[in-house]
């Protein structure tokens, strides 16, 4: 277990979609987004702005993670083979997918008390497509709601500074 204190974000890990361990130390010096997700969310079209965020930003090194959980409304599918063809199929997306994850209560992943910590009880999702932006030294540098656009000229701007800032 985590201590929350004194953790940093490449102490954290996810599973892959596909089983694999995504360690984000692997990251280190790259622009991290991370987004918790659902795939019959009404946000769920989201997906569509993650990948082009990706492709524009992918030989800038930014590296995408979504993470599907049933959270929120119960709005994931029941596995993540149907997760994994659903964002396939109808986002063609290439970004990092984890496994479906809990973020909420006891058995939350440790990443999203993180980010409770650094940056206040507002920023751990109400609701699915929350996104977190993590700069080249792995500080938590803004989050965004559900209601923002991964294309928002917010976003945006706040990655073109982290990729500038090498």
């Amino acid at each position: 277990m985590i201590n929350q204190v004194t953790a940093n974000v490449y102490e954290f890990k996810f599973t892959s979609i596909d089983g694999e361990i995504i360690k984000l130390s692997d990251f280190k010096g790259k622009p991290i987004v991370i987004i918790n997700t659902a795939s019959l969310c009404g946000f769920t079209n989201q997906y569509s702005d993650i990948e082009q965020l990706f492709k524009n930003y992918a030989d800038k090194d930014l590296t995408i993670i979504a993470v599907p959980s049933n959270d929120f409304g119960n709005q994931e599918l029941s596995s993540n083979k149907e997760v994994k063809d659903f964002c396939t199929t109808n986002f063609n997306v290439s970004f990092l997918l984890t496994e479906i994850t809990n973020i909420k209560g006891k058995n939350g992943h440790p990443f999203f008390n993180w980010v409770k910590k650094e940056a206040g009880f507002l920023a751990f999702p109400k609701w699915n497509f929350y996104k977190y932006l993590i700069d080249r030294n792995g500080k938590l540098v803004s989050w965004y709601a559900s209601v923002t656009k991964p294309t928002s000229t917010k976003i945006i701007t706040n990655i073109e500074k982290i990729i500038l800032d090498k």
